[in-house]
């Protein structure tokens, strides 16, 4: 990837489109909720890779991302809670509670932060 500077922040082309970033929400996407959001859309997709191979449909997925941010230590993402939302009709909090103990080993980007971040997660089943 490559980012050119712009008056407000930097900018990269990926296969997508134009993404902008800049500390201010104003110009573009702000670096911390990139990373969060990289956390949250990787665990989703490895979750519904999960559930698939598992054999087991769903309806819907949500996930919400509680951050906890470090004033004192440069505003530094230290926690990320991930809360899962999934409407199935088949799926027990048994089976969910294992495919998310899956899904944590198998994002990568969990897996970027292990050790630097806290992740957790909790979930929420809808039937």
């Amino acid at each position: 990837m490559e980012f050119t500077m712009k008056e407000n922040g930097f900018t990269t082309k990926v296969e997508y489109g134009e993404l902008h970033i800049s500390g201010n929400e104003d110009f573009g996407y702000r670096p911390y909720q990139l990373l969060v959001s990289s956390v949250a859309v990787c665990s989703g997709g490895v979750l519904r890779q999960v559930l698939s191979k598992m054999r087991i449909s769903y309806d819907d997925i949500k996930i919400k991302a509680e951050v906890t941010r470090n004033e004192k230590e440069a505003n530094r993402v230290e926690h990320i809670h991930l809360h899962f939302t999934v409407k199935s009709s088949v799926l027990t909090e048994e089976k969910l509670a294992k495919a998310l103990a899956v899904t944590e080993k198998n994002c990568s980007m969990v897996q970027s932060v292990k050790g630097s971040i806290k992740i957790t997660e909790s979930f929420e089943l809808i039937g």
